[in-house]
């Protein structure tokens, strides 16, 4: 029998073919710059490639250089950095992540612009990361702390908000920002980069692009649900997306953190560009996003099973985690809720009885 992870459950190459076309499409509603927040991680996605068996660890950057007039942002939580942040999978702080990243970045010849460090109060790491930055020829730039960041967003929508965050001169119809993880500063990069477009009669848009949750598969699929325990140390969660459903009277899945924020992203959006945009005429979050990954699934069983595996693997590491000091105890029990919640245990998974009866034969010598 053919291992899984050999198997192809996912079709990168009608993947890319659709969401090309949906980023371009997007573009084309606003005429001369869309600014695509991109989520997850965009060098070497090995979660989705887990999770979507025959989707490539590296489709993003494939797919950066099928859009080709594009050029990358990339941004960090000052707050983040002073606070020794760790990124799970690859165990680095956010201050070396974002160093790995820019290099991956740079080595696929992708076209780097800056890095904005966000939410700046005079963070000494943050200053550190800053002169390292640009002693490696990197461009920084300093977004700082809003006051009443996103609730007042008279505020924010103004010359004492967005208007005095520093202005990064792109010269790509597509501006991909990205970053270091959740929380990092990328929508508010966008929206500051949107109005100050405006203030400069340059004509500009906004979209997400996130390959998780899949809106178009059940909430309680296992994609959906592996994504949660992805996410179970930030307490993300999906949903039905009301908004959507109001509108359009179909189902489609998001996020809680998206859900939540969307009427004050759209009140913020009408601020910067009026209410002609196409941009303020979203009616959801989903309507926000690009998302195409649902298109590409070829074989739903076999990505059911992979991101069963997933989910299983997700609670042993944050097991692991949690015995070393690394994890709490609410993310390893959040992941074990999700197994439960599709009738998995540990022995779901081969590895764990294989290695169990070795760690038994290795007692015995």
């Amino acid at each position: 029998m053919v291992p899984l992870y050999k198997r192809k459950g996912f079709d990168t190459k009608k993947y890319l073919d659709v969401q090309t076309e949906a980023i371009k499409n997007r573009l084309s509603k606003f005429g001369q710059k869309l600014y695509l927040e991109f989520g997850g991680k965009l060098c070497y996605d090995f979660h989705a490639a887990r999770v979507l068996p025959g989707y490539e660890p590296t489709v993003k950057v494939k797919l950066l250089e099928k859009l080709k007039d594009c050029e990358i942002i990339y941004c960090v939580s000052a707050k983040d950095i002073q606070k020794g942040k760790v990124r799970s999978d690859l165990g680095l702080t956010y201050d070396k992540q974002t160093l790995k990243d820019i290099s991956d970045i740079r080595s696929f010849g992708l076209n780097f612009l800056a890095v904005v460090i966000t939410r700046f109060e005079g963070e000494s790491l943050a200053k550190r990361l800053e002169v390292k930055l640009k002693n490696a020829g990197v461009k920084v730039y300093i977004h700082s702390e809003l006051e009443g960041y996103p609730k007042d967003v008279a505020k924010i929508v103004s010359k004492s908000g967005y208007g005095r965050q520093s202005y990064i001169r792109t010269s790509k119809p597509i501006i991909i920002v990205t970053g270091t993880g959740g929380l990092s500063g990328k929508l508010a990069t966008c929206l500051a980069q949107i109005y100050n477009d405006h203030m400069r009669g340059i004509k500009s848009g906004y979209a997400k692009f996130e390959t998780f949750p899949i809106w178009n598969l059940p909430l309680n699929h296992p994609v959906n649900i592996a994504y949660e325990a992805a996410t179970a140390d930030i307490g993300d969660y999906n949903v039905v997306d009301p908004f959507h459903k109001k509108a359009y009277g179909t189902v489609a899945i998001n996020y809680n953190r998206d859900v939540e924020s969307f009427e004050i992203i759209k009140r913020m959006l009408e601020g910067v560009v009026g209410r002609d945009s196409y941009m303020t005429k979203y009616k959801s979050p989903t309507d926000m996003g690009v998302n195409k990954a649902g298109f590409a699934i070829i074989n739903d069983d076999l990505v059911q099973q992979a991101a069963k595996q997933e989910l299983i693997r997700r609670y042993l590491r944050y097991s692991c985690e949690y015995a070393m000091g690394g994890s709490d105890r609410k993310t390893v029990q959040r992941a074990e809720l999700l197994m439960k919640e599709l009738n998995l245990n540990v022995l779901d998974r081969k590895v764990v009885n294989m290695a169990r009866q070795a760690s038994k034969a290795a007692q015995k010598k």
